[in-house]
């Protein structure tokens, strides 16, 4: 009985009737839902109801994981990959014997929709051809070949979700690892399945390996665990990692000498971001220069603190990119905090150096998260808004000009703590200098306004 159901759920071969659907899509969902109940209860004493069970936010989950062991996470998205593929793999089967296009078990990885397409699909009966005949040729051979994909696609997301959950959530890290080697693996290992059994034209390989690169993402900002912007930003750099992935998958499976380690290679990227060393992030500076006609003494006074500024009209901060609205100051002199409040929250900023009328300096304590992400859903708060983008250093210059005019300087020292800092710090340092021109264009406005009257 356990073998039969094993090659039923794990295997290509056995073909899935409606009542056979229903009946084990039930007793899995039920299966897996007492699972993690019973890890949330274990660990957090916290009753895990069907509807968290079936919330796709990955931020309802991390509610409920609250002081749990920071290794309970990875292994509920481990215990769940086995019922991601028995998902898939009896949809495509199910979609088969309904006379459907097998191309339907896509659908599966999107939360809710899946729910949707696993009640559709029990109402069809099998499919039944005319005796001596059997299913069309080009039926059986698109069969075939999306099995070769869907293998390959179930893999990609594997890996995926397995390397997030070990280098975000559990190192708390975004290394080379995570955005070199996950996209470069989920390339070779999609190509690997989808070549090992039959040798298929290298443009498919790589077309399979980009979509495959591409639903990985999709899933990361239908699961809540990252947002459009930086999906959108990450996702042309792991398209050309995945291309020479795919490139070297095709040529394992088509050595067979390798056939029996080629797949498992997959594994190794996990393994590695496990124990892959921390560096320190280089520190980066933004200087921003504008000239003001007014003399220094006007211009300090709105350097120090400036009130309300106009809603911004710029696409970065519409965007949802964090924008200053004003700023103020507790004290006076060096030990005074100042607080530049933002859409998404305050930076605290203990005053170093006060030399009224020409250099006020100050370090950032505490800072907002950069931005909102863009998400379907709300509040979604992925973890690279916590401290990978850190500003540490700013300073506010004022150099007297000819004709009672002002140079105002403004600096911001910052780091970025993703992988590759060359990639990721062109976007921060525009949004720092668009920051800067916020400000220091509303400070000009302030002070020529008041050295007019």
């Amino acid at each position: 009985m356990l073998a039969r159901w094993l090659r039923l759920w794990f295997g290509f071969s056995d073909p899935v009737d409606r009542g056979t659907y229903l009946r084990h899509g039930l007793g899995l969902t039920a299966l897996k839902y007492t699972i993690d109940a019973l890890l949330v209860w274990q660990f957090t004493g916290k009753f895990w109801t069907p509807f968290h069970y079936l919330s796709p936010l990955n931020n309802t989950r991390l509610a409920l994981l609250q002081g749990a062991p920071p290794w309970l996470l990875p292994l509920m998205l481990v215990i769940a990959l086995p019922f991601l593929w028995i998902g898939v793999s009896m949809t495509m089967r199910r979609a088969v014997d309904a006379g459907l296009s097998p191309g339907l078990a896509l659908l599966f990885f999107l939360p809710g929709v899946n729910l949707l397409l696993m009640l559709l699909l029990c109402l069809p009966d099998s499919k039944r051809y005319a005796p001596g005949t059997a299913a069309p040729e080009h039926l059986v051979a698109t069969k075939e070949r999306f099995q070769s994909a869907m293998l390959g696609v179930a893999a990609s997301l594997a890996i995926t979700l397995l390397s997030v959950a070990v280098a975000v959530y559990l190192r708390r890290r975004y290394s080379a690892g995570l955005f070199l080697g996950v996209p470069f693996t989920i390339g070779y290992i999609s190509s690997y399945i989808y070549n090992y059994r039959v040798d298929r034209a290298p443009g498919q390989s790589i077309t399979l390996a980009l979509g495959s690169v591409t639903i990985a993402a999709g899933a990361m900002v239908v699961f809540a665990l990252e947002g459009l912007i930086c999906i959108g930003m990450a996702l042309p750099l792991a398209w050309i990692v995945a291309w020479p992935g795919a490139v070297l998958g095709r040529i394992m499976a088509r050595r067979a000498t390798f056939a029996s380690t080629g797949a498992g290679m997959a594994l190794l990227t996990p393994l590695l971001l496990g124990v892959e060393p921390r560096a320190a992030p280089p520190p980066h500076e933004v200087v921003t220069v504008v000239d003001i006609a007014a003399p220094p003494e006007v211009v300090w006074r709105h350097v120090v603190t400036f009130p309300e500024l106009p809603p911004p009209t710029e696409r970065l901060f519409r965007a949802g990119v964090a924008a200053p609205l004003r700023a103020r100051i507790e004290g006076h002199g060096v030990g005074a905090v100042r607080y530049c409040d933002f859409t998404t929250g305050s930076f605290v900023e203990p005053i170093t150096a006060w030399e009224e009328n020409r250099l006020l300096a100050f370090d950032i304590t505490a800072q907002a998260p950069p931005m909102e992400e863009l998400s379907p859903y709300r509040n979604v708060h992925p973890p690279h808004l916590d401290g990978y983008f850190r500003a540490t250093h700013g300073e506010f210059r004022l150099t007297p000009l000819p004709g009672g005019r002002t140079r105002l300087e403004g600096r911001t020292a910052y780091v970025v703590d993703m992988f590759p800092q060359v990639y990721w710090t062109v976007p921060a340092r525009s949004i720092v200098t668009a920051i800067h021109e916020r400000v220091l264009h509303h400070i000009q406005t302030l002070a020529e306004e008041e050295g007019t009257r």
